[in-house]
Formats: structure tokens, C-alpha cells, sequence
């Protein structure tokens, strides 16, 4: 199956991805790189979407608000497995674990218009007639019509071919989403021009409610229109409200002129913000529209060029990094403005706003990634953050769209804010520094009131008063979402790694006092570690350790075992090992977790048959789990226990997971998350302190990597990492050196990062010396001083 179009006349031009959107231009600070064939061309939007990756394959751009794309039954959207569309919706999220958007589902269909329910008036297709690239998909359905996505900002952008009828008819099903839709409201505004008011709850659990609003703009007047409220379809009606299935149809007439084409806007403000960012992004033809999309993809993608391995490796990378550029999204309209999470309308000046928060997958990968080859969006996004907590009083922890849902647990949105502050990107005007200090400390120090939708660090009262949160199973929850009681062991190590990390900006923000509190504070890893088993152990609210004393089977970790979060310490990784007996006993410990005399026999089977037990099997396991956030660091705690090439072992043999096929992730991608984590380990450069300005270092993938960087936040413009003759066989480094000088540390701070012009590693067959010394292991985060 062919699953790209080839672009034609690709290039940089900015000016057109200036069209689509302030968040689409690559800087013109960026140096160029190279030109070669077109980057698109390697990119499969269909890699994900079987095996619960969750991924859609239709329509972006980058950060885009819409994500037009079909939904097929699947509880996400797209399931490959499937091969009935319900119709194209505009809003997805890359790699979700629960249902979530898919607002306003449109279908062309021919004929009567007698059913209203999507699942019955569903289009078979196959995917033969199915293509898609960055920013459009095609589909041909079996009813004979050929349909066509592209998109730009803040609209979705429809082609539809009929066959010659008097009765082309595109349904727009307001009613139906893949989260709980509570209300909606259709009105049809004149013969070319249909609105919708969409209100609904949901994501996992229910959350406050949050409405979008749309508003769908045709090429030529419709010879027929009319709406439905629940089963009853009535021809020539102008309006309809509904509690229930509500929707419009328009029809045309194609027995001349067999295509039609339409233009939806959305907006989370109100109908004016909707109808705004039609008239600044819309009036293009679908043409024009779909070659704007792929050249803005071009110059995304083209900030990262590798040279070598072979076309998988290739198609499997520069698809990670397309779905590394899919989230956050934009939440503000054309004007600037957008709706808080006080539910009130506000106005973005001098940044774009901002949404779509997976804090708890995020922050460990995908957060570092933005920061490098999208640094003025990280900084929009960072400060977006510190917006919410400006409006609504607190900050977010899994926030969609204008809501907070409370998914996960921990404290995730401090690493990811203290990740920004060391990436340099809060400095300026607008004193951010202080702003996101002064909310990461009440967010450290506390605990939201409860007329306020988050949840925050549920555990803190218990936390601070005893150095853990106590694992209650069952507790009665007083908000929608997760809850730290829960996960009480997990929460604690969570909690703890953030109080490093607010230590360190701290300390660097003159705040001394709050420096050392917050530095004894992470240490507290340590009052759940039980010294009978030698591993993390939740205790109960009278501080019992309390659940299976076998590790593997432990209870109180949040989508792990204390197997999988025995790593989790990366603030202090010496004192850890210190704790579990020493560098012998962690590397024997490490060993045995990555089954590593298996893996070094037969990588790619270890990895699919001992490390992965399915998308969502997460507990019960004493082994490495690829596919699920808590282990994504694991791999390079061997920089820290003197046998760097192990990380090397573990980490190819975990890329191996990654394929250009539709099952080809690791796990849900959560927004991004997976794939982010796949580029920065092929590149060689991976951010082993997430919240802090620490990069570990392993052997790249490709011989090659030339990325081209912001010249605001890194003076030289370019860095270049190679490894000339990497290979599956010749993947252990012999050497390091930095712009030609000798390096013998595994890891690379931000600020050295800044004034590199070079990276590169000699490679060989047998693993060496280079990285064992005592002091090229990454330093533990030191925030007292």
C-alpha cells in the first residue's frame, strides 16, 4: 500500500506556513540545513493506529488546533482493524488511553437521509483507496465518493468527489463525539453555512464541561438542507438543540459538477471566535490549503537531518519526529483570544495560548524535544501553563482543552516547568521566572481548595507531615480523575523528584531557604524504601508497609510494579544505589531487570517477548516495560553505575519495538510522549534528569544528525552529532569528543549544549573503557548547595 503522497515543490517557505497559523513558521533565527528529498515522503501518520497505539492518521499541522481525521468505532477514533467510517472529525489527540474529542464527525453520503446514529449510516472503505502525509489523507469510500482532509491552524479543510447525483449529501452529526456529548445546538445560517455549539464531558472519567464551536463555510450553495433531533430528520428545518443525537444534512446537486468543497473553523471561546478564524485562515482553495500544510511539515521536519541506516530506521524516525510536533495544541483564537480554565474568556498577549496537557507522559521526553527544536513554542506553551494557574488558581496536572480531568498522578507539571526555566526559555520580559516559581511553590506546598477542579498533590497534607504519601486502596474520591491515594507508593518518588527539581530553580533564584526544604524534601524516596525486600514499598496511613512483599507483585504504583519504579530516582541515582547495596548490586539488579544476557544474544526477540506483555498490561512483571512512562529513563541508569554501553544495549534493542507499520508503537504515544522518546535515543542525546539541563549519552543510531537550532537560545545555530559507521554490530562507543576535543563524561549539560558546534563518537564492535570513570556519570541534583 502506497501511504504517502510525494510533495511536489517542497521547500522552506516560511512565508507560506505563515498562513496557517503563528505557531507553523520555522524561526528565521533557525539555520538552514542541507536540502534533500523531501522529509514528508517519509512519514507514515498510519504507524500507531493498530495494537492500541492510538494515533489517527488524518490532518494537522504542527501544534494545530483541528486534528482532522476518521473516526472508525474505535473508543480514540482511528483502529486500522476496522474498515467502516463514521465520519471525519476535528479534533484527536495523538496516543490517548481514553476516548477524548472527535467533535463534529462529517460524512458524505448519496441518497435519502433516513438514519441519524453514525454506526448505521457508516461508509465501508478500504485501505487500498486510503493515503496520508503530513497535514492530508484521502479515502475512497465504497459508496462510490472520494473524500479529502487537509488543514491548517484552526480549520479543517474538505474534498469531496460525488458521483453524478441529485442527491450528494454531507452530514454533519453534532451529537455524536468520542467523548460524552451533554448538549448541542445546529443552525443552519443560510445556503451555504452551517454553526454548531457542542457541549460535553469526558476523558476516562467525566470532567467540567467545556463546549467547542464550529462553524462550516461551502464552496457553492446547497440545493437542499435540513437538521435532526434524535431520529427524526426534518427537511427545510433551520435549527436544532438536543440533549441527544442532533445534526444537520446539506445537499447538491453533482450531476455536472461532482465536487464539493468546505472549510470548518473551530474555537473553544465562542461562535464570534469560530467565525473569526474562518475569515483568517479560510477562502483558500483545497489545493492551496493542502500545499501550505506539507510545506509547513517540510520545514519542521527539516530541522533534523539524519544521514544513514536503512529506510525503515528512516521512515520510523522522521515519524516519531512528525508525532513529536503534533502536540500541544493551540488554543487561542485568531485575536488572541481564549477560554481560562476559570471559564472565563481571556486574551494572549505577546504568546500563543496553548492546551492539550499530558503532564504525566510528557515531561519526561517530549517537554525536552520541544525545547531544543521548538524552543519559542515550549516557551508559549510553558508560560500557557502558568497561565492556567493565573486564571484558575492552580496548576494543571492532565488538562484537555479549557478542563482539568485529573488523569495520572504525582506532580508532573513541576518537572515540566522547571524543564523550561533550565532550557533558558522564561527569561525576558514578563518576569515568568518568578511567576512559575511562585506557582510551583504553592503547588509544592499545598493542596487546592476544594470548590477548584484539580486535584494538585492530593497527598501533600501526609506527605509533608510524614516524608510519604499513604497508599488508602479504594479511597473515596472527591474529584473526577485519579488519585494519589491510590498510588501512594509512586506518588512519592513522583513527589519527591519534583521537589529536586523546584530545589534546583530554587537555589538559582536566590530563594535559599526554600532551596534546602525543598532539597531534604527529595530525599524522601527513601521513607518507602524496606530494607527486608531492597525495594520501594508503599506504606498504608499508619506508615506499615503494606501490600505483596514480592516486588513484582507489589501494589501502590501507578501503572508499574516497584520493579519498573525502582529506577525512578533520577535526582539522586548514587544515593539510590548506595541505598540497594552498591554498584555491583544495581548493575546485577539492572541486569536482571533488562534480562540483559538474553538481550545481548537476541535484542529485537528479548524486547518483544520478555520485555512486552501487551499495551496496557502494566503490573505484575519484574522486567522492563518499553512501552509505559515509568520505565522510560530506566535504560540509562547504567551511565550511572559505570557500564555505559549497557544503556546502548538497552536502548537499540528498545528501538527496535519501534516499526513503519500500523503497529508499529510502543504502547499509547500520549501526545507525542513514545515517539519523542525514539528521537532523542536515536540521536544519541536523552534528557536522563527530566526538570533539570542533564543529557545522558549513548551510540546513535544513524552516522549522522544535523539539527538546526534556534540561534535566540543556542548562539552557534547547529550541532551536529555523528558516529561514523554505526551499525547494529558497531554500536559501542570507543570515544567521545566535543567540537574536537576529548569527552570522556556520559552526559552533556544545556548550557554546554549551547556553544556545541559538534558531537561525535567513534564506534566498534566490543564495548571500552570510555564513560566507566568515577566522575563521567551524571552528578546527582544538588539543590541545596
Amino acid at each position: 500500500m502506497r501511504w504517502t503522497q510525494r510533495l511536489r515543490g517542497a521547500g522552506m517557505a516560511v512565508a507560506t506556513a505563515m498562513l496557517l497559523g503563528s505557531s507553523l513558521a520555522v524561526p528565521a533565527a533557525r539555520a538552514a540545513v542541507p536540502p534533500s528529498s523531501p522529509l514528508t515522503d517519509l512519514v507514515n501518520p498510519f504507524i500507531g493506529t493498530e495494537n492500541e497505539g492510538n494515533t489517527y492518521p488524518g490532518a494537522a499541522v504542527p501544534f494545530g488546533m483541528v486534528q482532522f481525521s476518521p473516526d472508525t468505532g474505535h473508543n480514540t477514533g482511528y483502529d486500522y482493524s476496522q474498515n467502516h467510517i463514521r465520519g471525519f472529525s476535528l479534533v484527536h489527540l495523538s496516543g490517548v488511553g481514553c476516548g477524548l474529542g472527535g467533535d463534529l464527525p462529517v460524512l458524505p453520503t448519496t441518497g435519502d437521509v433516513t438514519e441519524t446514529d453514525y454506526a448505521k449510516y457508516e461508509a465501508e472503505f478500504s485501505h487500498d483507496s486510503e493515503r496520508a502525509a503530513p497535514g492530508s489523507y484521502q479515502v475512497g469510500l465504497k459508496t462510490g465518493i472520494e473524500a479529502e482532509l487537509t488543514a491548517t491552524a484552526r480549520t479543517g479543510v474538505q474534498r469531496y468527489t460525488f458521483p453524478a447525483t441529485d442527491k450528494a449529501n454531507v452530514l454533519l452529526n453534532a451529537g455524536q463525539s468520542l467523548h460524552r456529548t451533554i448538549s448541542t445546538k445546529v443552525e443552519i445560517l443560510d445556503s451555504r453555512t452551517v454553526r454548531t455549539a457542542i457541549t460535553g464531558s469526558g476523558f476516562c472519567q467525566d470532567t467540567k464541561p467545556y463546549t467547542v464551536y464550529t462553524i462550516t463555510r461551502f464552496d457553492r450553495p446547497f440545493t437542499t438542507s435540513g437538521t435532526w433531533n434524535g431520529d427524526t430528520v426534518t427537511e427545510g428545518s433551520k435549527e436544532s438543540a438536543s440533549t441527544g443525537r442532533g445534526g444537520a444534512f446539506v445537499r447538491f446537486d453533482t450531476t455536472k459538477d461532482r465536487t464539493v468543497e468546505a472549510t470548518t473553523a473551530l474555537s473553544y471561546v465562542d461562535a464570534r471566535g469560530a467565525a473569526l478564524n474562518l475569515r483568517s485562515e479560510g477562502g483558500r482553495s483545497f489545493d492551496s490549503v493542502r500545499r501550505a500544510a506539507h510545506r509547513a511539515w517540510e520545514a519542521r521536519l527539516g530541522t533534523v537531518r539524519a544521514q544513514g541506516g536503512g529506510d525503515t530506521l528512516r521512515r520510523t524516525f522522521y515519524s516519531s519526529l512528525y508525532r513529536s510536533f503534533l502536540a500541544p495544541n493551540i488554543g487561542s483564537d485568531a485575536d488572541g483570544r481564549y477560554t481560562g480554565w476559570d471559564q472565563r474568556i481571556h486574551r494572549a498577549q505577546g504568546f500563543t495560548y496553548y492546551q492539550n496537557w499530558s503532564l504525566w507522559d510528557t515531561y519526561r521526553t517530549q517537554s525536552q524535544l520541544l525545547s531544543l527544536l521548538a524552543p519559542r513554542e515550549a516557551r508559549d506553551m510553558a508560560i500557557s501553563v502558568i497561565k492556567i494557574d493565573e486564571d484558575s488558581g492552580w496548576l494543571p496536572k492532565w488538562g484537555y482543552g479549557t478542563v482539568e480531568t485529573n488523569i495520572m498522578t504525582g506532580d508532573p507539571v513541576t518537572p515540566f516547568l522547571t524543564n523550561a526555566y533550565q532550557q533558558g526559555l522564561l527569561k525576558g520580559a514578563g518576569g515568568y521566572e518568578e511567576r512559575a516559581y511562585r506557582a510551583l511553590k504553592r503547588n509544592a506546598d499545598g493542596v487546592p481548595p476544594a470548590d477548584s477542579p484539580a486535584v494538585g498533590r492530593e497527598a501533600n497534607k501526609e506527605y509533608l507531615a510524614n516524608g510519604f504519601a499513604p497508599y488508602v486502596k479504594d479511597r473515596p474520591h472527591a474529584k473526577p480523575g485519579d488519585s494519589d491515594y491510590d498510588h501512594g507508593a509512586s506518588a512519592t518518588l513522583e513527589y519527591a523528584l519534583s521537589d529536586a527539581m523546584l530545589g534546583a530553580m530554587a537555589r538559582d533564584l536566590g530563594h535559599d531557604a526554600d532551596a534546602a526544604r525543598y532539597a531534604a524534601r527529595s530525599r524522601n524516596y527513601r521513607k518507602i524504601f524496606d530494607a527486608s525486600t531492597g525495594f520501594f514499598r508503599a506504606r498504608d496511613a499508619s506508615g506499615a508497609f503494606t501490600g505483596p512483599a514480592d516486588p513484582a507483585l507489589s501494589e501502590g504504583f501507578h501503572e508499574g510494579t516497584a520493579w519498573q519504579y525502582q529506577w525512578l530516582v533520577p535526582q539522586d541515582l548514587p544515593g539510590m544505589v548506595d541505598l540497594i547495596g552498591g554498584t555491583r548490586a544495581a548493575n546485577d539488579r539492572l541486569d536482571s531487570f533488562f534480562a540483559y544476557d538474553q538481550l545481548v544474544k537476541d535484542p529485537a526477540k528479548t524486547a518483544r517477548e520478555v520485555w512486552v506483555n501487551g499495551p496496557y498490561d502494566y503490573y505484575n512483571a519484574d522486567k522492563y516495560n518499553p512501552q509505559n512512562e515509568p520505565d522510560l529513563i530506566a535504560p540509562y541508569t547504567y551511565l550511572s553505575t559505570g557500564q555505559p554501553w549497557k544503556t546502548t544495549d538497552v536502548v537499540h534493542a528498545a528501538l527496535t519495538l519501534f516499526t513503519d507499520a500500523p503497529i508499529g508503537m510502543t504502547g499509547n504515544d500520549d501526545l507525542g510522549t513514545m515517539s519523542a522518546w525514539n528521537v532523542l535515543s536515536s540521536i544519541g542525546i536523552f534528557p536522563v534528569q527530566p526538570g533539570y539541563d542533564t543529557w545522558g549519552l549513548s551510540t546513535p543510531v544513524f552516522e549522522r544528525v544535523d539539527l538546526a537550532l534556534d540561534r535566540r537560545y543556542y548562539p552557534r545555530g547547529t550541532l551536529t552529532v555523528s558516529a561514523p559507521g554505526s551499525s547494529d554490530r558497531d554500536r559501542y562507543i570507543r570515544s567521545a569528543r566535543v567540537d574536537g576535543s576529548p569527552y570522556g563524561r556520559t552526559y552533556l549539560t544545556t548550557e554546554s549544549l549551547r556553544h556545541l558546534r559538534s558531537l561525535s563518537f567513534t564506534v566498534g564492535a566490543e564495548p571500552s573503557a570510555w564513560g566507566t570513570s568515577p566522575d563521567a556519570a551524571p552528578p546527582a541534583v544538588q539543590p541545596a548547595g
